[in-house]
């Protein structure tokens, strides 16, 4: 076997035989333990995510609000895997892979308000700026400063480095295919614009995330809604065979073993999961930068960010890929099948409108990416050795634009997957806080109307 080999082995047990059913049971105990807060609450989501939107800034004011915090967060969650990710789901999965995608992101809701909830009460102060994350919480709160390090040098490695280089790839051949741009060129100047905005610190990143998260997010939406509209007729089909596939005992096509309903539940679970990044350690890092009066807040702030990337921007690309019958094509993978599904609808311009979606997708990312790294390279190293990750995360980006080898792909599964382990851990003995916090919240604002 050659590396290769070895590595997606221990991927497929890791993702598929483990980490998916983690993920899913810690979704299920959050929600229940909390009492089911996606479902009773999530007006508050999009109150507190949405209301700084509406909020006149003061002049001179420095401090990230909650909708910067959720930029930054979403930023990150929507990359390729909302674009590819939701096609593979889909094309391997069937249909029904969409309703437990669907389920996947209401109880990864719970998750990722414990994460947000944890992230906000151990943020700390460095040089003027605020850090946290899933390594502050694992080292302050739990007090184990070796899973602390463990996921620093985890997510350094997932994301900064291999994941990065796996975005920037996906630019590139975005560029190359619709605008026949050659890949050293793209990496050039990618690398460069990478560069301008790390050195901006944490500041330009969030001001650049405010601005394009909810432009590319809504460009991408309506784009989607037009092929939807164009494709109307079909819809009470593909929706009955969402929900009957979700639930289907027949057996599975092409010979594999089992049900439809075991794939469907497999690949949509795991979709969803990787794409919204509830339990995986990362959006903490984004809503710990957030000024907030309760902890909670950023909590409910986090839940409305898996709903923009899950329920929204996921959704849209099954629809689309669906609606089209692109998934049908057994030639394509992974975005290929998207995009054959926006040029069956708009023709030329469908290749060239998710090639600019793609773009902004993943260039959103390696900033956000980069950011949550950084800040673990803060806690493992302190300010000396923030240049030279920067240099490092600079010079990947480039290379991915140039080669992607799929070991690099598959190693971004790996890190991604070891980074979970110690996240899930700490979330888990951390919960009676999160109760804590989340229970004085909803008395004080249950004083508060009274």
């Amino acid at each position: 076997m050659s590396p290769l080999d070895y590595v997606k082995t221990f991927n497929e047990f890791l993702w598929n035989s483990f980490l998916m059913y983690a993920l899913l049971g810690v979704g299920i105990f959050y929600t229940v333990y909390l009492g089911f807060p996606q479902f009773r609450h999530l007006n508050l989501a999009f109150k507190y995510a949405f209301g700084p939107v509406f909020k006149k800034k003061k002049p001179g004011e420095k401090k990230v609000n909650s909708f910067q915090a959720l930029a930054t967060a979403v930023a990150a969650q929507v990359g390729t895997g909302n674009i590819g990710g939701v096609a593979t789901a889909v094309a391997t999965g069937g249909l029904g892979a969409i309703f437990w995608m669907w389920v996947s992101a209401l109880l990864g809701m719970s998750t990722i308000f414990s994460e947000a909830v944890l992230a906000q009460k151990y943020k700390k102060e460095f040089h003027g700026e605020t850090v946290g994350g899933s390594a502050y919480y694992l080292y302050y709160g739990l007090g184990s400063k070796w899973l602390a390090i463990c996921f620093s040098v985890a997510i350094v490695i997932a994301l900064g480095f291999v994941g990065n280089m796996v975005q920037a790839n996906s630019i590139s051949i975005a560029l190359t295919n619709a605008f026949h741009i050659p890949p050293y060129i793209v990496g050039i100047i990618l690398a460069a614009v990478v560069a301008v905005v790390v050195i901006g610190g944490q500041r330009r990143i969030t001001a650049i995330a405010e601005l394009l998260v909810p432009f590319m997010a809504i460009v991408y939406i309506v784009g989607s809604l037009i092929i939807i509209y164009m494709f109307a007729d079909q819809l009470p089909s593909v929706i009955r065979t969402i929900f009957h596939d979700a639930f289907s005992l027949q057996s599975a096509a092409g010979g594999a073993a089992g049900t439809v309903m075991k794939y469907a539940i497999r690949y949509g679970v795991a979709r969803g999961l990787f794409s919204n990044e509830a339990g995986m350690g990362s959006t903490p890092h984004a809503h710990a930068l957030a000024d907030v009066k309760d902890p909670s807040e950023q909590g409910f702030v986090a839940m409305a960010g898996v709903f923009v990337d899950t329920v929204l921007i996921c959704t849209s690309t099954a629809f689309v890929i669906m609606l089209t019958g692109s998934y049908h094509n057994t030639a394509l993978k992974s975005v290929a099948i998207t995009q054959q599904g926006f040029e069956i609808a708009f023709g030329e311009g469908g290749i060239v409108f998710l090639a600019i979606s793609l773009i902004f997708f993943a260039f959103t990312t390696i900033i956000g990416w980069y950011m949550f790294a950084e800040m673990n390279i803060k806690f493992m190293f302190g300010k000396k050795g923030i240049l030279a990750y920067r240099a490092l995360v600079v010079g990947f980006v480039f290379l991915g634009c140039l080669f992607a080898a799929d070991l690099v792909w598959e190693l971004a599964d790996t890190f991604n997957g070891l980074m979970v382990i110690p996240n899930l851990i700490g979330i888990i003995f951390l919960a009676p806080q999160v109760k804590k916090i989340y229970t004085n919240f909803l008395a004080n604002r249950k004083k508060k109307s009274s």
